[in-house]
């Protein structure tokens, strides 16, 4: 297995109490919980990459190579730059938890740039275009296909056994309550990667009876409020816990109630946003610890690099003439559009379209007034001078992200906003 990079190689400083302990020859963990040092060793080496507001997993067995998402659309270099520092030249297995941009967005650059043994995919309907061009690269690779279902396993190595425990046989319905959760365990010690399954997800496994003990929690759905419950986290009852979560996310992840119920395991809580790149390697019997951040309690042994988050995109500033996108809301599906001018604009025949223009609404015969904004919405309504409605039956925006462009009559782009 190729060496940690130097500027990964960050000691966690422990309190003198537990240092003494930990690092005595034959010192009993009297908390039941596995050692944690500080020198990155061991056969299992597990990179949380530090990709903004998204989730991407790096997992490294001996001589194979596991990756578990790969962040936004834009992160896939950064993700295809880790792999090459880390000399991968091969994944043995790619993971798509579920379809959401956010974490599958960077998944076909990735592809495109190595070699990929088997694709597993939580298998469950988005029509995005983001989700519909990976499926159709998967299959132009001629990538061995797996649809996740609990059960399953997942086959890397002989001696590390990776389960998955969700999606149920029968789905619950939902993309993030779907999201494929897997738990990989070597020798000792466990590992929970949990994707964005939420509270749902998690009382579904724990009806099922399923073995959620972990050492190492990868915290569902960025520790959102909806997701790590307290009765599944006492049934994980993890020594360390890893939230992916982008610096300043309009979701507000993560959530206060979400991190109180992880402060109160126990667990050592380390972000993506403090920390940067968390890696977690483990010999079997005991855990270490290595981040690219400088929390308060690290002692730097080698010079460090901080990757910095790329920002979740706002909405630019109003320009001061024309006509413009003012705001998408991807949740409750409708978009602003906004006129600058001291004089009306005739709208009719243009039209507004989704990332990859899969929908396409076209104004009817309509004037924005000046200084004015008109709000059309995806569903069903009666047409005013303030709001129109495209008269859909089924979402048009992807809620982890879209790109919403508007047209003139002519053809030409006049606005473009993206979420």
């Amino acid at each position: 297995m190729p060496s940690i990079p130097a500027r990964y190689l960050i000691c966690i400083a422990l309190c003198a109490c537990t240092v003494a302990c930990l690092f005595t020859a034959g010192c009993s963990n009297i908390s039941g919980q596995p050692e944690i040092g500080s020198d990155l060793s061991g056969d299992l080496v597990v990179h949380f990459i530090d990709v903004g507001q998204g989730d991407s997993i790096l997992v490294e067995f001996r001589d194979k190579a596991m990756l578990i998402d790969a962040g936004e659309r834009g992160m896939g270099k950064r993700v295809v730059a880790y792999l090459e520092e880390r000399n991968i030249e091969r994944l043995d297995v790619v993971v798509a938890t579920h379809a959401h941009s956010d974490h599958i967005g960077g998944l076909a650059t990735v592809i495109s740039a190595f070699p990929v043994g088997r694709f597993v995919d939580a298998a469950q309907p988005h029509s995005t275009a983001t989700y519909e061009n990976l499926l159709a690269l998967v299959e132009e690779q001629g990538i061995p296909y797996t649809a996740a279902e609990r059960g399953k396993t997942v086959a890397l190595d002989p001696d590390l056994k990776i389960l998955i425990l969700n999606p149920g046989a029968r789905p619950l319905g939902d993309i993030n309550e779907d999201s494929i959760v897997l738990k990989m365990t070597y020798g000792e010690i466990s590992y929970l990667f949990t994707g964005d399954a939420g509270t749902p997800a998690e009382e579904s496994m724990l009806s099922a009876g399923l073995d959620l003990n972990a050492d190492v929690l990868k915290v569902g759905h960025h520790a959102s409020r909806y997701a790590s419950s307290a009765k599944f986290l006492s049934a994980v009852s993890p020594a360390i816990s890893v939230i992916e979560v982008g610096a300043g996310n309009d979701y507000g992840h993560p959530h206060e109630e979400a991190v109180e119920r992880l402060e109160a395991t126990g667990s050592r809580i380390y972000r993506t946003d403090l920390d940067g790149t968390v890696i977690v390697a483990t010999d079997g019997r005991a855990l270490t610890v290595a981040t690219d951040g400088t929390p308060a309690a690290t002692v730097t042994a080698l010079p460090v690099t901080t990757t910095t988050p790329t920002p979740t995109p706002t909405a630019p500033p109003a320009p001061s003439s024309g006509v413009y996108i003012a705001d998408l809301d991807l949740l409750e599906e409708w978009i602003a559009v906004a006129n600058a001018d001291e004089a009306a604009v005739n709208l009719t025949g243009w039209t507004i379209t989704d990332e990859g223009t899969r929908n396409t609404y076209t104004f009817p015969v309509f004037t924005l007034s000046p200084r004015a904004d008109v709000t059309v919405h995806t569903g069903a309504g009666n047409d005013t001078a303030t709001d129109l409605y495209w008269g859909r039956g089924n979402p048009v925006w992807n809620n982890d992200g879209d790109i919403a462009t508007l047209t003139d009559a002519n053809g030409t782009v006049v606005s473009t906003l993206e979420r």
